[in-house]
Parts: structure tokens; C-alpha cells; sequence
């Protein structure tokens, strides 16, 4: 049985990775800005296998608005702007027979209405993460209880503090969100 201390520190653990793929799951949301980790979800078909497009390719962006994409192999072009194509991202590549390169036009009011409904969808499906960890922790707390391992206070001073951690991560999730949403909605 887990004493109080690697419970609470499981728990903590666990919160940090939820806020941490908050944060990778907005570096996707589209901005008015180019970011190259606008593309870390898209993969691409090449010989036979389907692979994350930063195995084939280098990103840069050259300027605000422009994302360039360099296979190391040339062949892998036609392929990575297939699979632009197919995405979720609403751009066009353009192919110049080395790189692609990709325009990103500003989002429009309505377009960045709906990026802001994303940001808050994917905030709270963070928010429920981190209260099922707050439950297994207190379910961990209370098994120990039962076991009789410790006392009523130290059950309870544990479970106040899983409430403040949860507080804690729950409030960082509300700044990236906000954060997050100020940047997709700036013109």
C-alpha cells in the first residue's frame, strides 16, 4: 500500500502531464501566426507507412505568415502535400518542385469563433483529466483508511491537499486558456 507522500507525488505527476499535453494540443489550434507545430499531427503515407511529418521533413517559418516544408527526400513531396490536402488545416500548399510552402491567411471572425470553442473544449477535457486523477488519489486515501494504515487526520490533510493541487493545475489550465485564446482571436 502507497504511503501519503507517493500518492500526492503520483498525483502531482499526473496533473503536470495533463497540463503538458494541454499545452501540445494548443500548439495545434491555428493562430494568425505560422508555427510549424501547426503540422505535428499530420501524417503522411510514404512507402507503404503511414509517418509523422517531421520524419521527412524539415519546417521552418520564414516570416508570420509562411510555413516551409523541406523533405530530405525529394519524392516525399507529392505525398506530404497530399496529406496537407486531406487535413483539417483549410490551406493550400504550394509545391515549387523542392519545398511546399504554405500561406496562412488570417482566420476569419468566424473561423476564429470556432478555433476559440476548440481551445475551450480541449481546456476542459483537461479539467476532467485532472479530476479523475483527484479521484484515484482520494480512492488510494480512503483504501488506506480502510486498511487502517492511517489516521482520520492525516486522511484528511492528504485529500486537502490533492485539493489543492487540483486547484493549482485547474488554475494553470485556466491561464494557458486564456492565453490561448487572446492569441486566436488577435487580429
Amino acid at each position: 500500500m502507497p504511503d501519503v507522500q507517493s500518492i500526492l507525488l503520483d498525483a502531482e505527476d499526473r496533473m503536470k502531464k495533463a497540463v503538458d499535453s494541454l499545452k501540445r494540443e494548443f500548439g495545434t489550434v491555428r493562430t494568425g501566426r505560422a508555427s510549424t507545430s501547426l503540422l505535428d499531427n499530420l501524417k503522411v503515407e510514404y512507402y507503404g507507412s503511414t509517418m509523422p511529418i517531421n520524419q521527412l521533413a524539415n519546417m521552418s517559418t520564414p516570416d508570420a505568415r509562411t510555413l516551409e516544408i523541406k523533405p530530405w527526400d525529394a519524392k516525399a513531396l507529392g505525398e506530404i502535400e497530399k496529406a496537407i490536402l486531406k487535413s483539417d488545416l483549410g490551406v493550400t500548399p504550394n509545391n515549387d518542385g523542392k519545398l511546399i510552402r504554405i500561406c496562412l491567411p488570417p482566420p476569419t471572425e468566424e473561423r476564429r469563433k470556432e478555433l476559440v470553442k476548440t481551445v475551450k473544449k480541449y481546456a476542459e477535457d483537461g479539467r476532467v483529466v485532472l479530476r479523475g486523477v483527484r479521484q484515484d488519489a482520494n480512492k488510494a486515501l480512503d483504501a488506506a483508511k480502510k486498511e487502517h494504515k492511517l489516521s482520520e487526520d492525516d486522511i484528511k490533510k492528504a485529500q486537502e491537499n490533492v485539493q489543492k493541487l487540483t486547484d493549482k493545475y485547474s488554475h494553470d489550465i485556466g491561464l494557458l486558456t486564456e492565453h490561448k485564446e487572446k492569441e486566436v482571436l488577435e487580429i
